[in-house]
């Protein structure tokens, strides 16, 4: 199948597919609540994968609970800032925590440009891990905007600003369970940026998300060493866009039922000829015998119930 043909599949039909080829159904997938940790929370959640405006790469996803609380997870490019502006507008217009994993473009490009052109949603939270100037430094090509973003946050007046330096928190957002376990890792040198992203178990009365942001191998390990018992989950956002994020032992040490790919379609059909490496964290997923998978260029705005 080419890229025109996975593009006009419609998110209806693709309920459930494997690796190799689409499956005539979504397969039943079983129970994962005896997986939880620590007390069991009351609320419930709904939550959307935002497909790219552009087709490109980007990482965004928006929770509502019950009582119709918005959590925001990262947003994206800045050119998806006009998509996700009116996506929380259309769904009451308060954002009450914002969470940002690492300051890359393609993670909190959309919150700056919506702070940058004002008229926003209100946000009573925002959730973040500040990277020191020598970390931040790093990398040349993205001290600039995450310079720029660290000075909008700290201009925000009537916003919440809480800056995540150690892991372990856990916050109760109308009965919907988030617990903190990764935050910026400065010793680690290699991927400096993509590995100090904040991760994230979030979960509720049915089902458990674990957020990875874009964490290599290195972020990897540290947090499976630390939390182990944290990580089974119903579904995982495939790290790095579901390339050369989290190594292969990462993701057969722990036990989930389905992915969610924050992943443009030139990078999902992205081949063994590439510099990109999507093909063979699809084949680990084959392995590991993933039947279900959502992938945000394929499901426009997919919806997780």
């Amino acid at each position: 199948m080419d890229r025109r043909d996975f593009l006009k599949v419609s998110g209806a039909s693709l309920l459930g597919f494997s690796m190799s080829g689409l499956l005539s159904g979504c397969e039943k997938m079983p129970d994962k609540t005896e997986d939880y940790v620590g007390e069991k929370p009351t609320g419930h959640f709904s939550m959307v994968q935002l497909t790219s405006s552009t087709d490109t790469i980007g990482n965004s996803y928006v929770l509502k609970t019950t009582g119709g609380k918005l959590i925001v997870m990262d947003g994206g490019m800045n050119t998806d800032a006009l998509k996700l502006k009116e996506y929380i507008k259309s769904h009451g217009n308060v954002v009450d925590a914002w969470f940002l994993s690492h300051p890359h473009s393609d993670h909190i490009g959309a919150i700056s440009q919506i702070l940058e052109d004002g008229n926003g949603p209100e946000i009573k939270t925002i959730y973040h891990s500040k990277f020191p100037d020598e970390h931040l430094r790093r990398e040349s090509g993205g001290y600039a905007l995450a310079s720029k973003l660290y000075a909008q946050l700290d201009s925000l007046e009537n916003t919440g600003i809480v800056d995540l330096q150690t892991t372990g928190a856990e916050y109760d957002i109308d009965g919907v369970f988030i617990k903190v376990l990764g935050v910026t890792n400065p010793e680690i040198t290699s991927n400096p940026y993509n590995n100090s992203s904040m991760i994230l178990r979030v979960w509720d009365d049915s089902k458990s998300v674990l957020f990875l942001g874009d964490a290599g191998e290195e972020c990897g390990d540290k947090v499976i060493n630390k939390y182990y018992k944290y990580l089974n989950c119903d579904y995982v956002q495939m790290a790095h866009h579901g390339q050369q994020g989290c190594k292969k032992s990462f993701y057969m040490a722990i036990d989930f039922r389905a992915c969610f790919w924050p992943t443009p379609s030139w990078l999902w059909n992205a081949d063994e000829q590439s510099n990109y490496r999507t093909w063979e964290t699809r084949q680990w997923m084959d392995e590991k015998g993933i039947r279900e998978h959502h992938v945000s260029c394929l499901e426009m705005d997919y919806i997780l119930y």
